[in-house]
């Protein structure tokens, strides 16, 4: 690629999008770099680690001797990313933040506000294009346990025909070493769990701050039999074993009455709700084509329903009017209403596109 094409790097503190920076700055680019803050401002839901972040990015930056600026998405984002996840949360699914906050705010948000005035916008995602048929497409990452190609699912072609993933073709380990022989000041830092920032707020805190409390009934799903009480169906996700406070474990979540803020356990794995061979998807989004034929009813496929190392094989079907379901080659457990269920080409290299997983 031309050296003279214009790149906004996204730079989070964390040790992948520092080495993002190293690798562009090495192969003669002169990024400009972005960090991109979501934080509420003064509130107790603002972490000490949004300080820590920019105090590394700025470290960074200044090392290669490059720009940095501060860019506040946080109104945009308390607008978009949580309230359409306490939406989901109030209808009782369970709702995928990170998917959104990639949809609307890193890349759309961003790319309104900034990224359109550049040729490129670089990230740390563990991700890459693929060129194909004249087409860019989302690849999957080297490193099968890093791969993120499930959180940047929602995101359209535009977003991906501009994205640049310096680091999609690196083990995790690979990308420690040359932060480390790079002596980047992040180098020895400890991944974050949440990918969006509500990934670093305590999930409880945040729903009981919009939902409030309202005690209900926790009912043995075979027998009827009321064992405890819960705080609000609102605190509980389908497929959840922690948290429930029953002893004689282990309990599963097993379906939520909404209505009623009745919860259904049950033992173990067993049950059968619990598992299923298949899913339907609302609203099913291509990021860059449907690269099937149209007349096909039945494709072959892998996918994942949710954040794991493995793809399933399974196939797509196709149920008209953006309505798909899959059907998986093995049982899956905890198919979970509001998740999303990504969808891969059967090598799992390209990342197709998702849909919201419905009851």
């Amino acid at each position: 690629m031309e050296h003279n094409k214009s790149i906004a790097a996204l730079l989070s503190g964390g040790v992948d999008s520092s080495v993002v920076v190293h690798l562009l700055c090495e192969q003669g680019f002169k990024p400009e770099l972005f960090y991109i803050k979501i934080g509420m401002d003064g509130a107790e839901y603002m972490d000490c680690s949004a300080e820590e972040d920019i105090e590394l990015a700025t470290a960074t930056a200044r090392k290669y001797g490059l720009s940095l600026q501060i860019v506040d998405l946080h109104r945009e984002y308390w607008e978009n990313v949580a309230a359409y996840a306490i939406d989901k949360i109030r209808k009782g699914l369970t709702p995928n933040p990170d998917v959104m906050c990639n949809k609307l705010i890193k890349f759309g948000c961003f790319e309104q506000q900034v990224g359109k005035d550049f040729d490129f916008t670089a990230t740390g995602h563990y991700a890459t294009t693929i060129q194909r048929d004249g087409k860019i497409w989302l690849g999957t990452a080297k490193d099968p346990v890093k791969d993120q190609t499930d959180f940047l699912a929602q995101i359209d072609y535009l977003q991906v025909s501009k994205l640049m993933f310096p680091i999609g073709g690196l083990m995790k380990q690979e990308v420690r070493e040359i932060a480390q022989k790079a002596g980047l000041p992040s180098a020895k830092r400890k991944d974050s769990q949440g990918i969006c920032f509500l990934g670093k707020i305590n999930y409880n805190d945040f729903v009981r701050r919009f939902m409030g409390e309202k005690e209900g009934a926790i009912i043995e799903l075979e027998t009827g039999k009321k064992l405890g009480t819960h705080h609000g169906y609102w605190f509980h996700t389908i497929g959840q074993r922690k948290g429930l406070g029953l002893s004689g474990g282990p309990w599963f979540v097993i379906k939520k009455d909404i209505q009623e803020n009745v919860i259904y356990v049950s033992h173990g794995y067993g049950v059968e709700t619990q598992y299923g061979n298949e899913f339907r998807m609302n609203d099913f989004h291509f990021i860059t084509d449907n690269p099937w034929n149209p007349a096909e009813k039945e494709i072959e496929i892998t996918f994942k329903i949710r954040h794991t190392p493995e793809f399933t094989q399974g196939k797509l079907i196709r149920e008209g009017d953006g309505l798909f379901s899959v059907l998986s080659s093995e049982k899956i457990q905890g198919i979970a209403p509001g998740q999303f269920g990504t969808v891969y080409d059967t090598k799992s290299e390209i990342c197709i596109g998702s849909g919201e997983i419905r009851y």
